[in-house]
């Protein structure tokens, strides 16, 4: 693993399998009675959201929680940022408050990048989705989410999705969930088809790796899953389509399109969902879709990478700092094994 998670195109075959391997650990800590471990005591994690998020916030600050390290959220509107603050300043900070990494999700691609590559701050980087670039850890859960519904929970350890036909469906052009899924996915051995019309697809689509197609109704049932995208109007400054009838009619996943597809395969989508225009609600509530699946699956995945990057090289869980003064002794308890339950 390298230090920060910047791209999903930065992982390696190996690295992908390591963090869904290490989250199907972390899913079984979701069913104990007491849903912490003990990992990341004494660590520092800021989330820096520059653009609004609900899941993916929320999604990280459980994660973080889980493995007990002190979080800090911080939303950009109302901060000092909104009032013209720049991100180097900011950056440092967080230096001197001494934080041990930070997620940020930014409207600028290649923010997280020079984040991570500045010097401002000695920390991990994690990118929580960066303009229209990539969103990696919305890939790894989408590919955990994949592996288990196609492969199986225990089968699936030390897989990968080689062979598995994936169709992604919508608003390509805008969409950083599905930049990083055609480069985690290929990585993982699947085969890719993007489906969109002409003015959703960005320029250089041809040097991906990945199928195009402009009919969906063709590539239904060859699809082992199926994901749809939704459309994203607050970054569109221009016409993409005719008129929101037509994109459904033609792009739009109803049931009798479903039932076009194989029995064994499912729908996703990255979520908010935009019922009635990219997916139907029959379709949505239905039990081949996995929308909430991959809302916990994403919290397995933020484990997996948080410790990965922050504490998963230790055989045992230690303090890497000396306990911050105001302790108390209750906290001087410590895990024999990383997945040791603990209560706070």
């Amino acid at each position: 693993m390298q230090r920060h998670l910047i791209s999903a195109a930065d992982l390696t075959r190996d690295d992908a399998v390591l963090i869904l391997d290490t989250a199907e650990e972390m899913a079984r800590v979701a069913d104990r009675p007491i849903k912490k471990l003990p990992t990341l005591r004494g660590r520092t994690i800021v989330n820096l959201f520059f653009e609004d998020s609900t899941r993916t916030r929320i999604s990280f600050e459980a994660a973080e929680k889980r493995l007990s390290a002190d979080v800090i959220n911080f939303s950009a509107k109302g901060s000092s940022v909104s009032k013209g603050e720049s991100l180097k300043d900011t950056a440092q900070t967080l230096e001197a408050m001494g934080v041990d990494a930070v997620v940020i999700r930014h409207g600028a691609s290649g923010a997280p990048y020079r984040l991570a590559n500045s010097g401002w701050i000695d920390a991990a980087v994690i990118n929580a989705g960066d303009g229209t670039h990539q969103h990696p850890t919305q890939a790894l859960l989408d590919a955990f989410t994949m592996r288990r519904r196609l492969v199986g929970r225990d089968a699936g350890l030390g897989q990968d999705l080689s062979g598995r036909r994936i169709t992604l469906v919508g608003d390509v052009l805008h969409s950083r969930v599905a930049r990083s899924n055609v480069d985690l996915l290929h990585t993982l051995g699947a085969e890719v088809t993007l489906v969109a019309p002409p003015t959703l697809l960005p320029v250089g689509i041809e040097s991906w790796p990945c199928e195009v197609s402009y009919d969906l109704d063709s590539t239904l049932p060859k699809s082992d899953a199926v994901m749809m995208l939704r459309v994203q109007r607050e970054r569109m400054h221009a016409a993409f389509f005719p008129t929101e009838r037509e994109y459904s009619r033609r792009y739009g996943l109803d049931g009798d399109r479903m039932a076009r597809m194989p029995e064994h395969a499912i729908v996703m989508h990255p979520g908010p969902m935009v019922r009635g225009m990219e997916i139907t609600a029959e379709v949505a509530d239905s039990d081949r879709c996995t929308v909430v699946e991959q809302v916990a699956n994403g919290v397995s995945i933020r484990m997996a990478v948080l410790y990965l990057l922050l504490g998963g090289n230790e055989p045992a869980v230690t303090h890497t700092r000396p306990p911050v003064a105001h302790h108390h002794p209750s906290n001087e308890r410590s895990a024999h094994t990383p997945f040791a339950a603990e209560e706070k």
